[in-house]
């Protein structure tokens, strides 16, 4: 089997050899059709990298065929053959090409070339090129291409007179030749122009700014506008380098590209055009006046006429990404206040265009981008986090990796408490926009036919309804609003339940648990000197943000959306930062005991809410003491003690005409602990809860129970009961045990992570026998 494997191997070795021989052959062959050289290139991209390769540029004149070789050399990943290929296709373009080549082949190989090995052209090369690309963009022929003769019998032996290019709304073009710019036939440089701004950016982004250093080692001259840079050799002026002169013809180009997109199209296609030409316009103009100063007051004062012209119109909302880029990278240096194009573009555009998913990738990219310098210089940023999360709600799965990254940036002090409170409404967000979409689309009799005494009986007419409409509006507002918070939206809450089962709102409320842990991560970072403060700055020293979240957290928790899957999430995550918040802030124990002691006394809150009072019922034991809080007193660690003990005896309590409450073996098992814990800090307390431990036996072994539970959880009930009750058998060493101090140390912190261990160590000494368990 192996020799035959092996002799099919080296038999499509051969093959894949000659082939590979074989399809060079053809491809360099001066006979071969253009078709076929071009399904030979196409065969030997796909089977790249080939061993076989010989294929060179370096006796090649045709451009075509030079274009096809390059493309299968770049397939090879071999950097030495791109920096090759480049080489050639520079001194390609340097030359004058023979009658008949054309430059068309020989650009994309080199845009290719740039995005592989920018470092494989020399500063000569650059120069030479750089050159080329602002004659390509700025000396265009003004006049149409002629057609190709169709040879016929009728064909007419005279040629017409070439009519001049015109402007997408049909009127003749008084200017140089752009790619707005609209002809039945395009010339070979015309052709070349559109090609040449296709890969603008990249070649600009990679070289455009390389010689800066050493023309304007200040880079300051200009700032003012008073001398902008020169355009052309005249008299006794410099001639600028190659490079400052693309610059030149590239921000001329652009400016013209702008001017154009103002134009009214006639054909729908070319409207679209205008407006991913002006993007990329616009884009460029800020790479430009990043590399040149130079040029930022005239741009500024060109794009804001630009953004006044197209604010208003929603078809050009992508346009207004790059110009709030623009002003954030350079209204600082042009001294000018641009928070008016900030709040436009996050007050609008989101709350209108929310639906959008290809602009709201985009806007939630700029905002992840910008973030630090939106935090640093504009509160709009923050302060319209509402209106981002529209975005989210309505395109969670696609959002989600974005928000993760974006939301520590939008988290202080003044926003915490309203992030957390839209976090857990998300799912409900998404309902309401759905609401709204569906509303926008009615007829205007329809709007106003509900009545407004009556109850609304759909959500539809609720949404307009007197009775939900500050509901709606707080829901669906665009800026933080803490004060206009209504009361309860409960009853919005009941309303939107119908459309829980819609997907987008599912897959919405899939990501709220993600969400809530990176919140909280944000919330209770801890910086090496032990401050709690999250990386973005904001501190929590009197712990009443804190304080305020656990609060919010027991009460919230009664007042979620009707999910079922959702809810349990949400209270796993609310559960585990619920424990980790008291451990951060142990004093809270005691400052909220009536809040606590309320959502721990009530029993139905162990079952329908299972996660957060085990996780609470935990820190109390852990860390209700002195040892945290020296206000802990006796008196209320026996109310603590008090409140849960008669929550353990409901829930394990045997009546003979009920059933027995079911809950979950691992909250038995916390409050058996908590209890115990409680009674080793105030000891007379210990017999009260030896003597409910010495029953468990009892409760585990009763039909009812045994119906509920299996074997294994009732078996690690009767454990952790027989360890406790024999450690509070020795006060003192229950004290030293269960009350840990606090630690400081990682060998503390150890020592307390190994208290299953000394339980079984003083389950073994005081019983020695094995099988011993309470009756």
């Amino acid at each position: 089997m192996a020799a035959a494997a092996a002799e099919r191997f080296l038999r499509r070795a051969r093959l894949d050899g000659e082939l590979v021989e074989l399809l060079q052959a053809v491809l360099c062959s001066p006979k071969s059709p253009e078709q076929i050289q071009v399904l030979c290139a196409a065969i030997l991209r796909e089977m790249s990298p080939c061993n076989d390769l010989i294929l060179s540029c370096d006796e090649i004149q045709d451009t075509k065929l030079l274009s096809l070789v390059s493309s299968v050399l770049l397939a090879q990943g071999n950097e030495g053959e791109v920096a090759a290929v480049g080489q050639h296709v520079v001194k390609a373009l340097e030359r004058r090409l023979p009658e008949g080549q054309s430059a068309l082949f020989l650009l994309p190989i080199l845009a290719n070339v740039l995005s592989l090995s920018p470092g494989s052209l020399t500063e000569e090369q650059i120069d030479v090129v750089s050159k080329k690309l602002a004659d390509w963009l700025r000396y265009a022929s003004i006049q149409q291409g002629m057609a190709q003769p169709s040879g016929g019998f009728f064909s007419s032996p005279r040629t017409k007179q070439p009519a001049p290019i015109t402007e997408v709304d049909g009127a003749v073009a008084t200017d140089f030749f752009t790619v707005l710019s609209v002809a039945q036939h395009y010339t070979q440089d015309q052709w070349l122009n559109v090609q040449t701004f296709s890969m603008l950016r990249n070649w600009l982004l990679c070289y455009g700014g390389k010689e800066l250093n050493t023309l304007n080692p200040g880079g300051k001259a200009g700032v003012d506008g008073s001398a902008p840079p020169p355009l052309r050799a005249a008299g006794g002026a410099r001639r600028p380098p190659p490079r400052e002169r693309l610059r030149d013809k590239a921000f001329q180009y652009c400016q013209r590209l702008v001017e154009q997109s103002s134009r009214r199209p006639l054909k729908k296609d070319d409207g679209d055009l205008q407006k991913a030409c002006l993007i990329e316009a616009v884009t460029i103009m800020d790479i430009i006046c990043k590399q040149d100063s130079s040029y930022v007051c005239r741009a500024v004062s060109f794009l804001k006429i630009l953004h006044s012209r197209i604010c208003g119109d929603a078809s050009y909302a992508r346009a207004l990404l790059p110009i709030a880029q623009f002003f954030l990278n350079h209204s600082k240096l042009a001294a000018v206040d641009s928070d008016a194009i900030y709040k436009h573009l996050f007050t609008d555009i989101p709350a209108q265009l929310f639906h959008n998913p290809s602009l709201a990738f985009e806007f939630v990219q700029f905002c992840k981008d910008n973030s630090q310098l939106f935090t640093d210089s504009s509160s709009i940023f923050r302060q319209s986090f509402p209106n981002l999360f529209k975005f989210l709600a309505w395109n969670s799965p696609p959002l989600i990796s974005e928000f993760v990254d974006l939301l520590p940036f939008l988290l202080d002090t003044d926003t915490a408490i309203e992030i957390f409170h839209l976090l857990l409404d998300l799912p409900c967000l998404t309902a309401a926009l759905d609401i709204q979409l569906r509303a926008a689309a009615l007829p205007a009799s329809e709007k106003a036919g509900a009545d407004p005494a009556g109850k609304p009986a759909t959500c539809l007419e609720a949404f307009h309804h007197p009775l939900y409409k500050s509901s709606f509006q707080y829901l669906l507002r665009t800026q933080s609003a803490p004060e206009d918070a209504p009361e309860s939206l409960v009853p919005l809450r009941q309303l939107l339940g119908s459309l829980a089962g819609s997907p987008r709102v599912v897959q919405c409320a899939e990501t709220v648990p993600v969400l809530l842990e990176l919140f909280f991560r944000v919330v209770t970072e801890l910086d090496v000197a032990g401050t709690a403060e999250t990386r973005v700055g904001f501190q929590f020293a009197d712990g009443s943000l804190i304080n305020q979240l656990v609060v919010l957290l027991l009460q919230r928790s009664d007042q979620l959306y009707e999910i079922p899957a959702f809810k349990e999430d949400v209270y796993r995550v609310l559960g585990s930062q619920l424990a980790t918040l008291c451990g951060l802030r142990p004093a809270l124990l005691v400052e909220l005991s009536t809040e606590i002691l309320e959502f721990s006394g009530a029993v139905s809150n162990i079952q329908s809410k299972e996660a957060i009072f085990t996780h609470l019922a935990w820190a109390v034991g852990e860390f209700l003491s002195v040892s945290h809080d020296k206000r802990c007193t006796v008196e209320q660690i026996t109310r603590f003690f008090e409140t849960l003990e008669a929550v353990l005896f409901e829930i394990t309590q045997l009546r003979p005409q009920a059933s027995t409450p079911s809950c979950a073996p691992r909250a038995i098992s916390v409050l058996m602990a908590t209890l115990t814990k409680l009674a080793a800090r105030s000891q007379d307390l210990i017999p009260r809860v030896s003597m409910f431990l010495s029953k468990m036996r009892t409760f585990v072994q009763s039909p009812a129970v045994t119906s509920v539970y299996c074997e294994e959880d009732l078996e690690e009930i009767l454990i952790r009961a027989t360890e406790l009750m024999n450690l509070l058998k020795m006060p003192s060493v229950a004290q030293f045990v269960l009350t840990p101090p606090v630690p400081s140390t990682q060998f503390q912190r150890e020592v307390n992570d190994s208290l299953p261990l000394a339980l079984r160590m003083v389950t073994e000494l005081l019983e020695p026998a094995p099988g011993s368990l309470p009756v």
